[in-house]
């Protein structure tokens, strides 16, 4: 019988990445910068988002562990055969495939790459308790230590490169609302104005980008109760008049999320809905004021709660005020250092990018009910910060229908 392999490597077609291979190449310089002075030898990086980073290959698990591995030397790709040459396509770096004849040898590919006995720098924000088990069964490192807060760090400052593909993650994120905008009519369902924002971004996410890999784009389109939580799933509920509404879209492109939320109404607002909205406007235009090098997240966020406090409206903010965008999605990768929460003190820098997302949520049986958010990404500059959303906001141009 013949005797298969554990790992292999298979590669065929031309590489294509969403980057430059210079940009790769200092990204992983930053890392290794990283490694060199906590004395690792090798990291292991097992989440979506650091792969994708470091490596531009975003895997697709489905059970399924993948990883990245970075020496002095090497980068390398571990990817499950049942991707064959993909992964070696959309990677910066090497690739080897593991197969699954025999249990565990992704981990026995891992280990041709690192080799036994070394300090292995590891995500603890993402590996889990039974391959923690096994990285230090199959690898026998004499040390491991996280780096995830160290790539997280590295992550958050954005290079030229990543900063025009997220102006144009912003741009298509506009084209999305303005379908959305033209889809919204008394009796339409949610879904069906969803999938008008989200074709209108693929197909804007195509023309700007041939060469790319088209996943996970989305629209979170709410209407009446369905609005008070910002990640609420699209119904098939029917629009009223009168009715508030949410809208949010989501273009992902090569790993980068990008969004645009507005509050909107149907055909017509009542005063005491007009109000809220209005003060979470004058919230949202004051927030983006305080976005500027040398600010802490803390001091924006303090801020803004007196803003709303001063108008009794604090008791219904439910979360933060903004975050960090990347390489990150709604099911995979965050920059926790960089959110607007009184609990961050991060201080802004040039290179940052970060959105501005007020919202308060009045509950169901008071006056003006419903979740009012407005959301606009902005880009941290020397002396102060552009906003790269250009939808508008507010009463005059959202009442529609």
């Amino acid at each position: 019988m013949t005797e298969r392999p554990q790992q292999y490597r298979f590669h065929q077609g031309e590489k294509i990445l969403p980057f430059a291979a210079s940009e790769y190449e200092a990204r992983l310089a930053g890392l290794r910068r990283s490694m060199a002075e906590q004395g690792v030898d090798a990291c292991v990086l097992t989440s979506m988002h650091n792969i994708s980073y470091y490596s531009g290959f975003l895997y697709c698990s489905f059970g399924r562990p993948y990883g990245l591995v970075v020496t002095a030397t090497q980068d390398v790709t571990i990817s499950a055969g049942i991707d064959a040459a993909q992964p070696w396509r959309r990677s910066h770096g090497d690739n080897i495939t593991y197969t699954d004849w025999q249990r565990d040898n992704y981990w026995r590919a891992i280990l041709s790459v690192t080799g036994p006995g070394k300090v292995i720098g590891y995500e603890a924000d993402h590996l889990t308790l039974l391959q923690s088990e096994k990285l230090k069964s199959f690898l026998s490192p004499s040390k491991t230590l996280d780096i995830a807060p160290a790539t997280m760090k590295q992550r958050m400052m954005k290079s030229p490169a990543e900063i025009a593909l997220i102006r144009a993650g912003a741009n298509t994120a506009d084209v999305g609302g303005y379908a959305i905008r033209e889809a919204v009519a008394v009796g339409a369902r949610e879904i069906d104005v969803a999938m008008a924002g989200r074709d209108a971004m693929e197909r804007e996410i195509a023309r700007r980008f041939p060469d790319a890999e088209y996943r996970d784009s989305w629209v979170w389109f709410q209407s009446g109760i369905n609005t008070d939580g910002a990640h609420n799933p699209v119904t098939a509920r029917k629009l009223e008049v009168g009715d508030i509404l949410s809208l949010n879209t989501f273009p992902m492109i090569s790993g980068y999320y990008t969004a645009l939320e507005r509050t909107m109404f149907v055909r017509e607002v009542d005063a005491a809905s007009l109000k809220i909205w209005e003060a979470n406007v004058a919230a949202h235009e004051y927030g983006m004021s305080l976005l500027k090098p040398g600010v802490s997240c803390a001091e924006v966020t303090a801020k803004i709660n007196d803003f709303f406090e001063e108008r009794q409206l604090l008791q219904y903010r439910t979360f933060g005020y903004g975050h960090s965008f990347g390489v990150l999605s709604h099911y995979y990768g965050r920059e926790a250092g960089l959110e607007l929460r009184e609990d961050i003190d991060t201080v802004l820098e040039p290179g940052m990018v970060i959105s501005m997302e007020p919202m308060l949520t009045i509950p169901e049986g008071q006056p003006g009910a419903g979740g009012y958010r407005e959301h606009d990404i902005l880009v941290i500059t020397e002396d102060g910060a552009e906003d790269i959303t250009h939808y508008p906001y507010g009463p005059g141009f959202n009442v529609i229908g």
